[in-house]
């Protein structure tokens, strides 16, 4: 039977290893957000600066480990079996349950998940045990768990929603009052206050408080305890001196220094903060069977009192687990797409947005703006003007380097965020609650840029749409991590080992699969025949950027209309239902070239207005297009998934005629704009002016068929339907190729990175 537990230790080991890999993959999120979304230094720094906080913080973690160990449930009222059951249960559910949301791209809260999940095990295992006693009843379940650790715990989590926002909306908004967006002039006079003031807090909470638990605190007792106040008066001198001499005589900008140590900070204090997340379990249980090893007692006999106790975590442990945290941060590409999210919600400018409106975001934004307007009507005109002054907006000339990309918020903004995120986790972990690094960061960047007026009419319905997406998600980890924590113990209570055997088999299935389908996605979000927005400020810059665009929508349009047609003729809703999503994102992708006709404008010189006509019109005729294959698509679809009659042999004959001729076409003009062999467009439009007419010719078929034999209503209003469509899907067609046969000129070389001028690269 010994040999059963110490194969549980074994398998705990490999998923504290799995675990560590996926919640880092989820938690990058957490302290790369402001260095990536500002630009203030390099990508490969920020990944270095981060590597070495991660590997300190979890060096210095090890206080934080009595949480998984007496944290939820009383021990010494479990036995020993038990106490496995509960830890191997929680380990398999955290792994699917953020290897899910990484696959999302979504960030989830890991302290809310181990917590959540230590809670349902555990409640779980009260309950059997209960159930199974002759004197115990359901009230005798509080003894079980620590209830009151347990609710502080939570509520600790819920409440830091809720402060993270409005110190991080406060903080920012005083900031901005002080340096508006308009900074370098008031840097240079007030710039060493703030400097100071922020690396005071950031070294102070990050560098002394996170000591607090950890092994090295007792050495430095004696000299922190009781001079608090004085160590951060002499801090804030020390680092105000510091950067005024910085500024001034090394002539750096400081707020780069503050964003560097602060991403440092976030990291070690993340690392200390959530390690417990990770291996927290792995090494309870450990202990657990250390304990039981040396009792010599049956493991249904031996009480887990031994947890009570505080037991150091083993220095070379945290070692490998900060290794393996660094080694994920490097290479998880799941960690860069979970950054994009919180960065995208952030953001200052206008852009592409990732979530819809939905009535609860309509709402807050409309009731949220009323309110706006009042406020300002109280306050006097000349205050009004000066906070409106404060606030404005610098105008940036975008550079013309396709390679560039303007920040996403400014310095002043990342300093605020990892400031202020620093602090609050720091606090946290020093009072040893497991607060979620998640939560904070997400929520202390959308205060901060509530409060620079980043959620602007034109963004805010879809950024508090997203805020509310990501919020709901993490009630969804906390209620699904209870369930599925609870059911993983119980199915493992009641099928021993070999329910373990099955359920490790079962999760390492769902991570490769996930694995896999990730992989298939990445390719398609990287595949050539994405659409790109033009850049070029020329006609002849737009047609040689845009050809990769139209070959690559002949290219999906081909395979979308064959699989309409084809999935059709054979009632095949599989297919159907793979063209519908096609045609979805190809349509998605359309409206995102269409959003960037304002950018494309303003980016043109006063000479080269004759390109926006140009692409303006490229873009009507794209979108022509999709609309027609939409309607198409989710015509046939909605016939076939009703059910309705198929249609007729001589009515597939001449669609399945037509989709061949399509085919052809579509070929045709891909051909033709890979090879950027624009001449050939006349001789295309020359030929299939024929398919017009196939087309209207077969329209006049079927009238002449249902006056004589065609009986089902449903089959010629879709026949008809899809005819006329094909029709407006032709000429929308021949309209995008006469644009480009028009504007086409072949003495205008192609514009090349080479000849733009070296100042505008």
């Amino acid at each position: 039977m010994e040999n059963i537990y110490l194969l549980m230790i074994v398998a705990l080991a490999v998923l504290a290893v799995a675990d560590l890999i996926v919640g880092v993959s989820n938690d990058a999120v957490n302290f790369l957000n402001s260095a990536i979304g500002s630009k203030a230094i390099s990508f490969k720094t920020i990944m270095i600066v981060a590597s070495i906080g991660i590997f300190v913080g979890a060096v210095f973690s090890s206080g934080m480990m009595e949480v998984a160990r007496k944290g939820i449930f009383v021990p010494e009222h479990f036995m020993f079996n038990e106490i496995m059951i509960i830890f191997m249960a929680v380990m398999i559910t955290d792994i699917l349950l953020l290897d899910f949301f990484n696959t999302l791209g979504m960030p989830t809260s890991t302290t809310v998940s181990i917590v959540f999940e230590l809670l349902g095990a555990a409640v779980v295992m009260a309950l059997i045990k209960v159930s199974t006693s002759e004197t115990e009843t359901l009230a005798d379940i509080s003894k079980y768990i620590n209830s009151d650790k347990a609710l502080m715990i939570i509520s600790g989590i819920l409440l830091s929603v809720v402060i993270a926002f409005t110190i991080g909306a406060l903080v920012q908004y005083i900031s901005r009052l002080i340096f508006s967006f308009h900074y370098n002039e008031k840097m240079k006079k007030f710039g060493f206050l703030f400097g100071g003031a922020a690396l005071t807090a950031i070294t102070y909470f990050i560098f002394m408080k996170g000591l607090k638990g950890t092994p090295y605190y007792s050495d430095l007792k004696g000299i922190l305890e009781g001079n608090e106040l004085m160590i951060i008066a002499g801090s804030l001198v020390v680092w105000s001196l510091f950067s005024f001499i910085y500024m001034n005589i090394i002539k750096k900008n400081i707020l780069v220094l503050v964003i560097i140590i602060g991403t440092f900070g976030l990291a070690l204090a993340f690392s200390g903060n959530d390690l417990v997340n990770f291996i927290g379990v792995p090494m309870a249980a450990y202990h657990s069977y250390e304990a039981w090893s040396a009792s010599g007692m049956d493991a249904t006999a031996y009480s887990m009192g031994a947890l009570s106790k505080k037991v150091p975590t083993e220095p070379l442990l945290l070692f490998l687990a900060g290794g393996v945290m660094v080694l994920t941060l490097w290479f998880s590409k799941k960690a860069k797409r979970v950054t994009e999210t919180e960065i995208g919600l952030s953001r200052q400018d206008e852009g592409q947005e990732k979530f819809q409106p939905n009535l609860l975001s309509r709402t807050i934004v409309r009731g949220a703006t009323k309110a706006s307007k009042a406020l300002s009507h109280l306050l006097p005109e000349k205050t009004r003007k000066k906070v409106e002054k404060q606030f404005e907006k610098p105008v940036i000339n975008v550079r013309k380097d396709k390679n560039y990309e303007l920040p996403a918020f400014d310095l002043i903004r990342a300093s605020v965020n990892l400031m202020i995120a620093g602090v609050l986790i720091s606090i946290a972990t020093s009072l040893k609650l497991p607060l979620s690094t998640t939560y904070v960061t997400f929520m202390v960047a959308m205060g901060t840029s509530l409060a620079d007026r980043a959620w602007g009419r034109e963004s805010a319905v879809y950024r508090v749409a997203g805020v509310f997406n990501v919020i709901g998600g993490w009630f969804f980890t906390a209620i699904s991590a209870f369930v599925a924590a609870a059911t993983m113990a119980y199915i493992i209570y009641i099928g021993g080992p070999a329910a373990i055997a099955i359920l490790l088999f079962f999760a390492i299935v769902l991570l490769v699969r996930n694995y896999i389908n990730y992989k298939k996605t990445s390719k398609e979000l990287k595949a050539e025949d994405s659409l790109k927005k033009s850049e070029s400020s020329s006609i002849q810059g737009v047609i040689e950027e845009s050809a990769d665009n139209i070959a690559a929508v002949a290219k999906r349009s081909n395979k979308i209309f064959s699989s309409a047609i084809t999935g059709l003729s054979k009632e095949d809703l599989k297919e159907l239902k793979k063209c519908k999503k096609g045609i979805a994102k190809l349509s998605s992708e359309v409206d995102e070239l269409r959003d960037n006709i304002f950018y494309f404008i303003k980016n043109l010189d006063e000479s080269s207005v004759g390109a926006s006509n140009f692409y303006i019109n490229a873009v009507g005729y794209l979108q022509d297009m999709t609309q027609s294959l939409e309607y198409i698509g989710k015509t046939n679809y909605k016939h076939v998934n009703n059910n309705h009659k198929k249609l007729k042999f001589n009515q597939i004959k001449d669609l399945l005629e037509i989709q061949k001729h399509m085919g052809d076409l579509f070929k045709k003009i891909e051909m033709t704009f890979d090879d950027r062999s624009f001449e050939n467009i006349e001789q295309i439009l020359d030929n299939e002016k024929s398919l017009l007419e196939n087309v209207s010719d077969k329209i006049q078929k079927q009238v002449s068929r249902t006056r004589t034999e065609e009986s089902s209503p449903k089959n010629t209003t879709l026949y008809f339907g899809l005819l006329m469509e094909t029709k407006d899907l032709i000429n929308a067609v021949m309209d995008l190729l006469e644009l480009y046969y028009k504007e086409y000129d072949s003495s205008v070389p192609a514009p090349s990175l080479e000849e733009i001028p070296e100042e505008d690269q």
